[in-house]
């Protein structure tokens, strides 16, 4: 459950608050919550519990993330944090917040699009906006960009290549 920005009420909230301002490490223009890893945050006392589901299962920012949970609610005063990992129900595009595409178009990264549905004999692929001109005639150069989780695309109009942010 994703909650909205506001003034903190609860100690929870708080918490909260502190956990979705830690910045992706790959895409340090997101925050957690705008990827929509940050699944929940539980306080009991001075203990914070965060649990997070990666983008895909050996996802190598997760270390990072972790250890920037721990920094980040340690500074604001939980004296124990525990950064749970879990891996059902699997991390979706459609989990990101509509902030989050927006900064990756912003960023000069192609935001997904949504989850693919193949259905029938042929499955289609829709093109890929290039996030700097508009313009719908790309192309995919490469699977694999700068991290797993994102292809290489090239716009054939302004000749820009950029990242797509792959659906999951």
């Amino acid at each position: 459950m994703l909650r909205q920005a506001q003034q903190p009420a609860t100690a929870t909230d708080h918490a909260w608050a502190v956990a979705a301002s830690v910045l992706d490490p790959e895409v340090p223009v997101l925050t957690i919550e705008d990827l929509g890893v940050l699944r929940a945050v539980d306080v009991d006392g001075d203990r914070a519990t965060v649990t997070i589901t990666p983008t895909y299962s050996g996802c190598p920012a997760m270390d990072a993330i972790r250890d920037d949970l721990v920094l980040a609610l340690t500074a604001e005063g939980f004296a124990r944090v525990d950064v749970r990992l879990v891996l059902a129900p699997a991390w979706t595009t459609d989990w990101m917040t509509d902030a989050g595409r927006r900064k990756l178009r912003e960023y000069g990264i192609a935001p997904p699009t949504g989850r693919r549905a193949v259905t029938g004999p042929v499955p289609l692929r829709l093109s890929v906006r290039c996030p700097r001109c508009g313009s719908l005639d790309t192309r995919e150069l490469a699977r694999f960009g700068s991290t797993s989780c994102k292809a290489l695309y090239e716009c054939r109009a302004c000749l820009e290549p950029f990242d797509h942010f792959k659906a999951h």
